[in-house]
This record gives C-alpha cells, sequence and structure tokens, in this order.
C-alpha cells in the first residue's frame, strides 16, 4: 500500500474475472421477460450517395415468409428532426424526398427472425433519381448544389477567432516574421471499429418504453428518445447493459435506435435489432475528417511568433457533433503547448454525402495537436534546427496556476519541459540520432526515422461540468455506489470500487457498482471527454466521505458518545470511540440501526467542477522504413502522460496503450475512403485497416505526476491522451525516416504506396 491507501497502487481489475470467463452481457445477449416474443428489425439503406426519392416500393418485401411489416418515413409518420447544431439542417429518421449518404436507412422491415428480415430487405426497391455526390468538403463548400436546399450552403457552422483585425492579408499578418512556412494537412476520415457493433431492444410495458442500448450515455438518450415516440421523459427507461467499446461513437443516439419505440409500438410487440459490421462502417459516426491549412512564422533562430490555422470539418451527411468539434475543441487548443504571442484560428463545418461525423477518441484535441506538431517540424526543417530544441525553445514555461494561451484558452497547470525532458531521455535520443546518421551516411536501404510530439489536452471540458454519485450501505454492510457515468473497458468498477473503500474501509469485494439504468441513475453525464475519473470518480470519493460523516454521528449516538470522539477504523471497517477499540460499530451494524430509526445509510451528492482540466505529455516514436518498398516499421513508441494524480497505475497504463494503438492505427493504416460517386470502399474489416498487435511494439510508458487543483483527488483524465500524442509522432517520425532525400511532408495514413510515392516524387 502507498502511504496506508489503496490509491496510487495497481490493483487487478474487478472487472476481468467476469470478461475473461463467462463473458459480458451485451444488447444481443439480453435475456428479459419484457423481452419475450421480440420481433427483429432490419433497416434498408440507401445504396446512393445523394438523390431524389421518387418512390420506396415494399409491396414485394411485405409478402415474404416471417415479414411482419415494412415501414417508411411516411407510414410512421415521421417529421423532419433539426439538427441540434443548425436547425436549417432536418431530416426525417427514415430518409423522404432525398438521400444523403450510402448507408442512410430510408425503410425498416420487420419479421419474425432476422435472417427473414434481412432477406425482405432486399426486395424492397427505392426508386432515387441520382444526384452529383460532395465527397471532399473543400469542394462542397464552394458548390451551388446543395445537400440542405434550406440551409442555403453546405457550410453549416462558421467561426473565427483572430488575432489581427478581420481580413488581415495574409502576407500583413506575417510581415514581421524572418522565416513563414505554410502546409495543407489532411487529418483523415476513420471508423471507430467498436468490437460490438450497435444493437437495441424496445419494449412498451405498461405504457412506459423500456429501450436496451450499447451507449456511452444513456441519460443522454432520455430526452431524444422521449421526442422520437411522442412522450414524456418520465416514460422512457433507458438500460446499458455491458458496452464493448464505443470511442465517442456512441454517445449519441441514432435514427436506428430512435426509430424501434414506433415500430414496437406499431407492431405490439418488443423488436430488437443489431447490425453488420458492414452496416457500422457505413453508418455509424465517423472520426477525425479534417483538413488544415497552417501557416506559421517566426524568427530564424527558431523563436515562433504568429501562427495561423484553417481547419475544414467535415460533417458529413448531417450536422452532427463532428460539426462542433473544430469550433469548440480544435480551436481552443490551437496554441498546444507553445507560447505563441500571435494566433488566429477560423473553423468551417462543411456536409457532404458521406457518414455524419461524431466525437472519437479525442474529439477535436488531437486535431489541434496534429496540426502545431507537424507544421512545428516543418518549421525546423526550414530553419535547419533539431524537432526537438525548437519545440524546447517554444514551451510554455512551467506553471502551477492558471495559464491563458493567446487563443484565449486557460490551462490549470502543466509542466511540458519536465515530460519532453523525460520522454527524450527514457528514448536516448541521441543515440537515436546517431544512429540515424550512420545509416544515412551508409546509404542503408532501412532508414530510421525519429518523431517527438509534446502535446496538452482538455479533459472534463464538457458542460455541465459536474456528476453525481450515490452510495447506500446494506444490513450486511456491503455497499452500492451509483454512478452516472458508464463504464465500457475503463474500468469503473474498480476505480470507484478503490475509492470508495479507501474512504470507508469496505472491502471492494464488498461493493457493487450500479450504472446505466435511468431508473436507477436517472441524472448522469456519461463518459465522454476524459470526464469519468475526474467528475465521477471524484463524486464517489465525496459521497463517501459524507457517508463517513453520517455513520459517525450515528454510531456516536449508539456508542453513547461525544461525536468528535468516533474514530473509523478503515481496516475493520468499524467505528469506535478513540482508545477503545474494543467495543465498535460495524458498517452493518449502523445501516440495521438507520433503519430502525426509519432512514437509509445512504448519501447522494453532486460534485461541481469549476473548471475544466489539461493532461499534458510528450511522446518519442521511432520507425524503419523501408526506401525500397515504402514500408513502415514501428520500432518504439516512448509516452510520459501527465494525467495528474494517479489512482490506479494498472488502469492508466491500460488506458495509455489503447490511446497509442489507436493513434498509432491513423498514423499508418485506418482510413475511411469513398469513390468520387460517394460509394465507400472501406466498408469491411477486410479493407479497412484496423491494427493488430503485430503492427506494434511494446510501449515504454513513464509515469509522471502533476495534480491538479481542479479537484480533491488532484485527477485528469488520460483516456485519450496515448491517442493524442502517438499520432503526430509516428507521422512525423515516418517524415523524419525519409527527410534527407528531400520529403517534407506525407499526409496520414502513411501506407507503404504514400511512403514510397513521397520517396519517388522527391527523388525524380
Amino acid at each position: 500500500m502507498t502511504g496506508g491507501s489503496i490509491l496510487g497502487n495497481r490493483v487487478q481489475r474487478k472487472e476481468d474475472p467476469k470478461f475473461l470467463t463467462s463473458g459480458g452481457v451485451y444488447v444481443d445477449d439480453m435475456v428479459d421477460d419484457r423481452l419475450a416474443g421480440a420481433a427483429c428489425v432490419h433497416f434498408v439503406r440507401s445504396p446512393i450517395a445523394h438523390g431524389t426519392i421518387n418512390g420506396i416500393d415494399v409491396s414485394d418485401a411485405i409478402d415474404m415468409p416471417g415479414v411482419l411489416a415494412v415501414h417508411t418515413a411516411e407510414s410512421l409518420g415521421l417529421q423532419p428532426t433539426p439538427a441540434v447544431f443548425n436547425p436549417m439542417v432536418s431530416r426525417t429518421l427514415l430518409a423522404s424526398g432525398k438521400v444523403r449518404y450510402v448507408g442512410e436507412p430510408i425503410a425498416a422491415v420487420v419479421a419474425e427472425t432476422r435472417e427473414q428480415a434481412a432477406d425482405a430487405a432486399e426486395a424492397v426497391f427505392a426508386d432515387i433519381d441520382f444526384l452529383p455526390a460532395h465527397i471532399d468538403p473543400e469542394a462542397a463548400m464552394m458548390s451551388d448544389l446543395l445537400i440542405y436546399e434550406e440551409a442555403g450552403s453546405n457550410v453549416v457552422f462558421d467561426t473565427t477567432a483572430l488575432g489581427i483585425p478581420e481580413n488581415t492579408p495574409a502576407e500583413e499578418y506575417f510581415a514581421g516574421c524572418e522565416v513563414v512556412v505554410d502546409g495543407h494537412f489532411l487529418n483523415q476520415r476513420v471508423a471507430p471499429c467498436p468490437l460490438e457493433v450497435r444493437g437495441a431492444a424496445a419494449a412498451w410495458v405498461d405504457g412506459r418504453l423500456y429501450q436496451w442500448l450499447s451507449t456511452q450515455h444513456s441519460q443522454g438518450a432520455k430526452a431524444p428518445t422521449a421526442q422520437a415516440n411522442g412522450i414524456t421523459e418520465d416514460d422512457v427507461r433507458i438500460i446499458a447493459p455491458d458496452v464493448g467499446g464505443g470511442f465517442g461513437a456512441k454517445i449519441g443516439i441514432y435514427p436506428e435506435e430512435l426509430l424501434l419505440g414506433p415500430i414496437s409500438k406499431a407492431l405490439g410487440r418488443p423488436v430488437t435489432w443489431r447490425e453488420t459490421r458492414s452496416e457500422s462502417m457505413m453508418a455509424l459516426g465517423h472520426g477525425r475528417a479534417q483538413m488544415q491549412h497552417v501557416t506559421l512564422g517566426g524568427t530564424r533562430d527558431g523563436k515562433v511568433t504568429h501562427y495561423q490555422l484553417h481547419a475544414i470539418q467535415d460533417s458529413g451527411g448531417f450536422a452532427d457533433m463532428g460539426t462542433i468539434l473544430a469550433p469548440f475543441m480544435t480551436r481552443p487548443m490551437a496554441s498546444g503547448v507553445y507560447d505563441i504571442p500571435n494566433i488566429e484560428v477560423r473553423t468551417t463545418s462543411v456536409v457532404t454525402n458521406t457518414t455524419p461525423t461524431v466525437a472519437y477518441r479525442g474529439a477535436g484535441r488531437p486535431e489541434a495537436t496534429a496540426a502545431i506538431e507537424r507544421v512545428m517540424d516543418v518549421f525546423a526543417a526550414e530553419i535547419g534546427q533539431d524537432p526537438a530544441e525548437v519545440r524546447r525553445k517554444n514551451l510554455i514555461a512551467k506553471f502551477d496556476t492558471p495559464h491563458t494561451t493567446a487563443i484565449g484558452q486557460v490551462y490549470d497547470v502543466g509542466d511540458f519541459e519536465g515530460a519532453l525532458d523525460k520522454a527524450l531521455e527514457a528514448a536516448d535520443y541521441a543515440a537515436l540520432r546517431a544512429e540515424q546518421a550512420a545509416r544515412r551516411e551508409s546509404g542503408d536501404a532501412k532508414q530510421l526515422g525519429i518523431g517527438v510530439s509534446v502535446y496538452v489536452e482538455i479533459t472534463g471540458g464538457v458542460d455541465p461540468k459536474q456528476e453525481g454519485a450515490k452510495i447506500e450501505v446494506n444490513d450486511d454492510g456491503t455497499a452500492n455506489v451509483y454512478t452516472g457515468t458508464s463504464p465500457h473497458g475503463q474500468g469503473h468498477d474498480t476505480a470507484w470500487s478503490m475509492i470508495a473503500s479507501d474512504q470507508t474501509g469496505i472491502p471492494m469485494d464488498k461493493i457493487t457498482l450500479i450504472w446505466g439504468d435511468t431508473d436507477l441513475v436517472p441524472s448522469g453525464g456519461g463518459t465522454m471527454g476524459s470526464r469519468s475519473l475526474q467528475q465521477g470518480g471524484v463524486a464517489v470519493n465525496q459521497a463517501a466521505q459524507e457517508l463517513v460523516d453520517m455513520a459517525q454521528k450515528l454510531a456516536a449516538k449508539m456508542l453513547e458518545a461525544d461525536e468528535a470522539d468516533i474514530v473509523l477504523d478503515k481496516e475493520r471497517g468499524a467505528f469506535h470511540v478513540a482508545g477503545t477499540p474494543a467495543v465498535s460499530k460495524t458498517w452493518a451494524d449502523i445501516a440495521v440501526a438507520a433503519k430502525h430509526d426509519g432512514a437509509d445509510l445512504t448519501v447522494d451528492t453532486m460534485f461541481v467542477a469549476e473548471m475544466a482540466t489539461f493532461p499534458f505529455g510528450a511522446h518519442v516514436a521511432v520507425v524503419e522504413v523501408d526506401t525500397g518498398t515504402g514500408q513502415v516499421k514501428h520500432l518504439r513508441q516512448i509516452a510520459c502522460d501527465d494525467a495528474g494524480r494517479v489512482i490506479n497505475p494498472l488502469l492508466l497504463d491500460g488506458q495509455i496503450h489503447g490511446g497509442i494503438a489507436q493513434g498509432t492505427a491513423q498514423a499508418l493504416l485506418e482510413e475511411v475512403r469513398y469513390d468520387e460517386d460517394g460509394n465507400p470502399v472501406t466498408s469491411n474489416l477486410a479493407d479497412y485497416g484496423m491494427i493488430s498487435s503485430a503492427e506494434l511494439p511494446s510501449f515504454e510508458v513513464i509515469h509522471m505526476e502533476t495534480p491538479t487543483f481542479v479537484n480533491p483527488l488532484g485527477a485528469k483524465g488520460i483516456g485519450e491522451s496515448g491517442t493524442i500524442g502517438s499520432t503526430p509522432a509516428v507521422q512525423s517520425a515516418v517524415v523524419d525516416a525519409v527527410s534527407h532525400l528531400g520529403v517534407r511532408h506525407i499526409d496520414m495514413p502513411a501506407t507503404a504506396e504514400r511512403v514510397w510515392r513521397a520517396i519517388q516524387s522527391a527523388t525524380n
């Protein structure tokens, strides 16, 4: 134990025995009397990216074996639903009038079995007149062919944060700079690929809608579900069983899920739905998809003075959450870890005929880091200086009180140079550069590349910055912890039990975590934006402290002593008068006594954070590039990620490992692609480059702790940091490996073909 506390120790995950033996219980595994006799729903999807619907013929489908109903927007009486982020962008949950991306649901088939529903879906005929498809957001910006005519433009959200007077020409903005570099970088579209695809079930029970969802935010699904069914939120119960991954894509609720209630009501039976992997690749929200025009200026000796970023966000076929990621996540973090006095950021969100974009691990912050880190490398190359040292010259100095950047973002605490030093030392940076020089001198076909990134990100920044927790002690001394966060791999059961046990002395194995059921946990912020520990976990800590105070009062009454003389022996989980431990009252004793007095030993509390927190770190990536084939091998990844006080290093390392894997995957392999007509060409895992352990090295994790003042635990978020730091480091390493051949930039993913073409272009 660390200082007598369980916190800070590598405690094994409570969740794992179940997942490694009997397995989790996911939506598709549900056995519930309320779902008895459930019919199966299959959605007919648009095969066309952009077109006008003339009609949908369901006559052949309705007569097929096992078919119970076939629905369209017309048969369900669906009305257009406006987008939250631009009300002039609206659609019906089943497409009507137009289709706007391949995979958009246009009809729903209900049958006795999944196979029958899928077969009947093939018989539905949609008469659609083709319209030209917008795949490129920059082309869509300029086009008169509108995807949503009522919006008046394909630009659906636009913001500017100015460090200079509006409309100042670029040449004037950078007039005082000795060196100016620019770049056009692609932060490509990626698919979330959770192991569990989407699934849902719906049943009407005594006039209430029960809906089971694979979701990151049960409470957030209540309002849209109620609206879609024309009922009050009190008439909706959302239940999330085990969830097999989300990565941000399962924060919101999708048309297919919202339609199950109306379909169930029309049928008079419960219904279930599960998408296939190919459907998931086409219709589950995508991530990233940002074009970046960057210009950076500074002095010949390496000091950056001016930075300009125009981020063009591809919203896809609807103004969903992806629409606001550039303005509300990329823009505030544009300065990164650097003390740049002059910054201008413009963001433009554009609809295209592609799958709508949503939050994806990091959600706007990885894009900000990628932009500034990539252009810092270009700047370093231009002035002929080492990229790590150029970064060091421009880092914000260590601070332990809030720091405000030129763009107006307030950071809590940071030691960016400390993180860089730790990462470089662990990597033996000087030795790596020496090996690189030797390979270049010898003309080795396999060249070494070293990439460095330093980052800061925002976590717990989604309003309202609060979370509740309830703890109840049962008559046998066990405890139930209720949380509004939603675990799907992070280890909340372990961490929340550690926190509650540390305050109360109730053993971890006697604590049960309850989550995801809106009847049991009516309010909660869900799991997103790396908020869970610093808000949900801190709420549990606060509830446990208040519970101890309550129990102390009851114990004083039972022991006929002054409350100030009562102490809690956490080793035994018992209260006694100071100095007389032989006479004590256990948690069970106090819970029973409370019931005798007509009360429960229960605390329900709310923690409110005054601001977000800002984890930071530095990564060093080492790759080997075969200059003859362009093949990249990822040799090493050194990661120093500072997330404040660490509650469980085992959970911390797991989050970092997963983040690095996804970040590396984006840098080297993953990309959702469409042909010129808007047809997806990466709609399954045979065509989409999802990474595996075979492509990854063992990660070298360097621990660093800079506690924050924002919450009593001193903790920040860690769920997305590995993704944010690793992607630019790996991309930079690939470019660095071939920079001596004249290559200055390679867009992600740095596939063998793309690297080979860059080498050929630079050398021929």
